[in-house]
């Protein structure tokens, strides 16, 4: 199928990179630089926090069998000048790394290891997301989990096979996506030539059984002494417009435009649709339904989470790219951020009532520009996503934005060690917190005294 060759050929070159964060559409054509005007200072007393994202599979092969190894990593993050680790627990073949009544123990991931894909196995006994909660406090670091949520399963690259829950339990087939592909609907666990079709396996948001499944998660998790759990895809599957057209999906949109749809999925999109044209009210009711349907999750899973630990922080990570991230079935912003009388063609005049910041007590904004471009007004600058961000949560919440610093736009050779400092400036000014992704590429590029100066620095300003 070709859309999932050109799928499968995008995360290939994200796995150069070694991290498996959501792929982030490039437009080079949107950087408009200006010059920085200087760290703005915070409303309250205290410095603002940084985060440092600790991808599962990126890491697996440092921690997944080594306690002492997280607490010398935390360690010399707490003395870098981070505040707060995201550790995540939750890959994309679904399995966990902590405690659940529901879901299965990770024992492997696929991950990138001298040039090649490699299974990397668990075989060690300790809690591993305790470990780095006893650890990180130990130091005095915060310490929030990190949860890839609407993803079920992975077929592995290069002739690995499979792995996950939906590969493991026939059962669950009506759990997974199905797409409306240009041959036609598809559940994407029919999709199994594993040279072109490999990726996750995505979970359908409208399906009851899923959300039940994935509360009871989060409640399980919510257990723990985290300080903070966050929610990574959290959102319709990379197919994009094509997701997700399933029954389940059908009988949901029409409950909520209180009408049948004759010619389903048809009267929506064409087949293989994958992006917009002149945009029907059919269409951008879709969207806005899709919107609803992640808003009532997130606002479902943050009602659970609070039930079992009132003082864990819940929260997000979204891609800084709103102008295009409907295409997700996402609506990040503030319900008071109305996008359709902000000139987004795609927004009915109900999309605003979607927007899910107010139901978050922290965000994470993937402000993934290139090395190049780090000031600027706009999206695909990192100080204009972080900024068009700011404007869009009007206050909801406090949020995090920062760059990943591997991201094949400059970053993914290393040497960027000179501009760290530009990026703390730009990213912190503009927001209330620096989020970087990933780890493994401060390890990777010895980044650790740039972040430090750069940390260093912005404290000096502050006091």
């Amino acid at each position: 199928m070709k859309i999932f060759r050109i799928l499968a050929a995008s995360l290939f070159l994200a796995g150069f990179t070694a991290c498996q964060e959501p792929d982030a559409p490039w437009d080079p054509n949107w950087n408009t630089p200006v010059d920085p005007e200087g760290d703005k200072k915070p409303e309250t007393n205290e410095p603002k926090p940084r985060y440092i994202w600790i991808d599962c599979a990126a890491n697996f092969y440092d921690y997944a069998n080594d306690r002492e190894k997280i607490a010398e990593d935390l360690a010399r993050i707490k003395e870098t000048g981070f505040t707060d680790v995201i550790v995540d627990v939750r890959p994309t073949n679904g399995d966990v790394l902590f405690k659940s009544s529901v879901a299965d123990p990770l024992v492997r991931v696929d991950a990138w290891r001298n040039g090649k894909y490699v299974w990397l196995e668990r075989t060690a006994d300790f809690d591993y997301l305790q470990a780095f909660i006893e650890e990180g406090h130990k130091v005095g670091l915060k310490v929030n989990a990190s949860v890839n949520t609407f993803v079920g399963g992975c077929l592995c690259p290069y002739g690995l096979g499979e792995d996950g829950l939906l590969f493991r339990d026939a059962s669950k087939k009506d759990w997974a996506t199905v797409i409306n592909s240009e041959n036609g609907l598809v559940n994407t666990m029919d999709l199994r030539d594993s040279s072109t079709d490999w990726g996750a396996r995505f979970l359908n948001p409208a399906n009851d059984d899923v959300l039940e499944f994935i509360l009871q998660m989060l409640a399980d998790l919510a257990q723990y002494d985290v300080d903070g759990i966050v929610l990574d895809r959290c959102r319709y599957d990379d197919f994009g417009l094509m997701s997700d057209f399933s029954e389940d999906s059908r009988l949901k949109f029409e409950r909520h435009i209180g009408e049948s749809v004759d010619n389903f999925p048809s009267d929506i999109f064409a087949p293989g649709t994958t992006s917009l044209g002149s945009v029907t009210n059919i269409q951008k009711k879709w969207l806005e339904f899709r919107a609803k349907t992640i808003h009532d999750f997130i606002e479902d899973a943050a009602a659970k989470v609070h039930s079992v630990n009132p003082e864990v922080r819940f929260g997000a990570y979204v891609g800084a790219w709103y102008s295009t991230y409907y295409t997700s079935g996402v609506n990040w912003a503030s319900p008071k951020y109305d996008p359709a009388a902000a000139g987004y063609a795609w927004a009915s005049a109900d999309y605003k009532k979607y927007g899910y910041a107010d139901h978050c007590d922290f965000m994470f904004i993937g402000a993934y520009a290139s090395a190049s471009s780090i000031w600027g007004k706009n999206e695909w600058t990192m100080q204009g996503f972080c900024t068009k961000a700011g404007e869009k949560f009007m206050g909801d919440v406090p949020f995090a934005g920062g760059p990943d610093i591997g991201n094949p736009t400059g970053f993914e050779n290393g040497g960027q060690a000179a501009i760290i400092p530009d990026i703390v400036k730009a990213c912190i000014g503009a927001s209330d917190g620096l989020f970087v992704f990933d780890l493994c590429h401060i390890k990777m590029h010895d980044y650790w005294d740039a972040f430090k100066r750069a940390f260093d620095g912005y404290l000096e300003d502050f006091e």
